[in-house]
């Protein structure tokens, strides 16, 4: 068992399970630090839930070794239930209970926590307090489920697909719960479909699929291993009276694709090219008609990975 210093919260090593002839998780490997929110990335069937199932002890491994605030499921259950939190993928609620019934159900798990205006105010929900869950929309659901699993004040959150069919503004709602959560010094291990959500909350990402690791790292350094170009598009008001060689004497400048009035340049360092442009057109009194930028994400690096689209079958 490691030391309550060492600086994990999650440690998994070889991880395997298998359903029949279906293997969901095969080999796995994972560290989750104190402090951070580690993403598990990939598409349906890639064994984000099964990995994240065993971690909160819901599910047995095959084989593999697996740790939890530098405890075991096997004999520390107790111990570990009442420093969790867990949001599963699908949370079903009784109907006809109110929201503040239903927290004070879950609030009765737990030796210490939250009281039960402290978390609906966290969860942004005052004004539905006392309505049935049956009246609730999804991100009042989503919202309610999360409050459920912060309810005992945890120390570890595991989120499966927290934002899943939620609107813009509900998931960033959602967002902004878990940031809360992490600046008060919680870790969180989540699934996710969403990469503008691994992006924004996430430390660390690891890509799955068929059960494998294809890819960790910083969203960033992920993004970065493409060696992936930036891509700036523009257009002028009267037309693009620019050659293609001026705009690739442009630093940073790798390729240029020219349109009747329009032109894209794709750039190393849209920092270094951006400026430069600017400079040009104003060098040459010709007024931009619209400018747009896209550099590499995270879905670049998945397609780059498996040669397909996230939400690909």
């Amino acid at each position: 068992m490691p030391s309550a210093d060492s600086g994990l919260a999650v440690r998994v090593d070889g991880l395997r399970k298998s359903y029949k002839d279906v293997v969901a998780v095969d080999g796995i490997r994972l560290e989750v630090r104190s402090g951070e929110c580690f993403g598990l990335l990939g598409p349906n069937g890639a064994g984000k839930t099964t990995t994240i199932e065993i971690c909160e002890g819901l599910t047995d491994a095959d084989s593999g070794d697996v740790e939890v605030l530098g405890m075991r499921w096997p004999t520390d259950a107790t111990r570990l239930r009442q420093r969790l939190g867990i949001q599963l993928q699908d949370t079903q609620l009784t109907d006809k209970l109110t929201v503040r019934e239903l927290l004070r159900v879950f609030r009765s798990f737990y030796r210490e926590g939250r009281t039960l205006d402290e978390v609906i105010a966290l969860v942004g929900l005052e004004e539905k307090a006392d309505a049935q869950y049956r009246t609730l929309s999804g991100g009042q659901r989503q919202r309610l489920a999360l409050g459920c699993a912060l309810v005992n004040k945890p120390q570890l959150l595991f989120l499966d697909e927290p934002t899943t069919g939620l609107d813009p503004q509900g998931r960033r709602r959602v967002w902004e719960i878990i940031a809360q959560f992490r600046g008060a010094g919680g870790t969180v291990l989540l699934t996710t479909h969403y990469m503008e959500e691994a992006e924004s909350l996430c430390d660390e990402v690891m890509v799955i699929d068929h059960g494998r690791v294809i890819g960790r790292g910083s969203p960033a350094e992920l993004i970065d291993s493409l060696g992936a170009e930036s891509l700036i598009e523009f257009s002028l008001e009267h037309g693009t009276p620019l050659t293609a060689d001026v705009l690739a004497s442009l630093p940073g400048v790798v390729r240029v694709k020219l349109g009747e009035s329009s032109a894209a340049l794709h750039v190393r360092a849209t920092h270094e090219s951006l400026p430069a442009l600017l400079e040009l057109l104003s060098h040459r009194g010709l007024a931009l008609n619209d400018l747009r930028t896209h550099r590499p994400t995270l879905e670049d690096v998945f397609v780059s990975l498996t040669g397909r689209h996230l939400r690909d079958n």
